[in-house]
């Protein structure tokens, strides 16, 4: 039976590779057709990221739809297969999980529409609050109520109490759970965004993360979260086809948003989190620079960086794009392989 659940992982995972493939040219067209592009701030606040990214205005945004349609198209149709076909391996496809995965579905679902909807604030010059889409303050704080809502769910409806440290064990920490999930989510989701900056680097990271989180997930019997993972991988693998730099399209904050929260709900799914110190090393270093230099601007009134996050830094300096992205790649499948040696090490405690 294993066998077969590693075959529908990597069939499914091949499945939504090639849909998304066939229909992103149909997105792109209606992005372009509509002028949905990237809006680039140059208010004189940041002139050095305005300057390294003026090329990029125009380039449409919210291509982060194709990952989270993919995923949910998958869903939908695989369980409704499993109803009505129930025959053969088709109904064996379905991952329709109410313990493994409709949580992270409706993290996903609820997340990039909130991100689609700043996504078309900002690119028509719009704001609820003012300016083009929301703030920074705003965006926490909708990350904050999302992550509230979904630690109420654990604590309450899945009776989660118990919080994991490898090689240290399960630790009873009451209701401390609740604020806890909620600094994971809203870190993880808030590191996830200001690493989506050069074309490919949030996407080809997230993948990477994704595919740990599928491992982990296979390992702990969790087989149709694994199978979850693996959609978006195809999804997320077929959009940095055309995310390479030249970007062809942005994931904007449908998808930077979305995909952020569900890793952090993944991680607290598998009862993992800390994993995400390493999984998650990139988004970590990124979301640290744009502290450190906020920081040392407001109380030492200099910067540590030319501009942040750390990838505009490198772009300063001269790096070219493709090479920071790439380089951040190797780093954060470096920071993958430490987690999944710390994990299965714990496991073998």
């Amino acid at each position: 039976m294993v066998d077969f659940y590693i075959i529908k992982i990597l069939f499914l995972t091949t499945l939504a590779f090639i849909f998304t493939i066939l229909v992103t040219p149909l997105w792109t067209h209606f992005l372009y057709k509509y002028k949905l592009g990237k809006k680039i701030r140059n208010n004189g606040a940041t002139p050095i990221f305005s300057q390294l990214h003026a090329h990029k205005e125009g380039t449409p945004t919210m291509g982060g739809v194709l990952i989270w349609g993919t995923v949910l198209i998958f869903m939908i149709v695989s369980y409704l297969l499993a109803q009505y076909l129930p025959f053969g391996i088709i109904k064996h496809l379905n991952f329709w999980s109410r313990s493994e995965t409709l949580l992270p579905l409706g993290a996903l679902i609820a997340t990039a529409l909130i991100g689609l909807l700043d996504d078309y604030l900002d690119v028509r010059g719009k704001g609820v609050f003012g300016g083009g889409g929301l703030k920074v303050r705003h965006r926490l704080l909708i990350y904050t109520l999302i992550a509230l809502v979904g630690a109420l769910w654990f604590y309450f409806k899945l009776d989660w109490t118990v919080f994991h440290v490898p090689f240290l064990g399960n630790f009873e920490i009451g209701a401390w759970y609740i604020p806890i999930f909620i600094f994971i989510l809203v870190a993880t989701s808030f590191s996830v965004n200001e690493t989506d900056g050069l074309d490919g680097l949030a996407p080809g990271t997230l993948l990477i993360s994704f595919a740990a989180f599928s491992v982990i997930s296979f390992v702990l019997g969790r087989y149709e979260l694994a199978t979850f993972c693996g959609v978006i991988i195809g999804a997320l693998s077929a959009f940095l086809w055309f995310n390479i730099p030249p970007a062809r399209f942005y994931l904007g904050d449908t998808g930077a948003m979305s995909l952020g929260i569900t890793l952090a709900v993944i991680a607290m799914l598998t009862n993992s989190s800390i994993l995400l110190l390493f999984i998650g090393c990139v988004f970590l270093i990124e979301s640290l620079s744009v502290i450190i230099q906020v920081l040392s601007k407001r109380f030492r009134h200099k910067k540590v960086f030319l501009s942040s996050p750390i990838h505009n830094h490198f772009q300063a300096v001269g790096w070219p794009e493709a090479k920071i992205v790439m380089r951040f790649w190797v780093v954060a499948g470096i920071g993958v392989a430490m987690g999944l040696i710390i994990f299965l090490l714990d496991k073998k405690l």
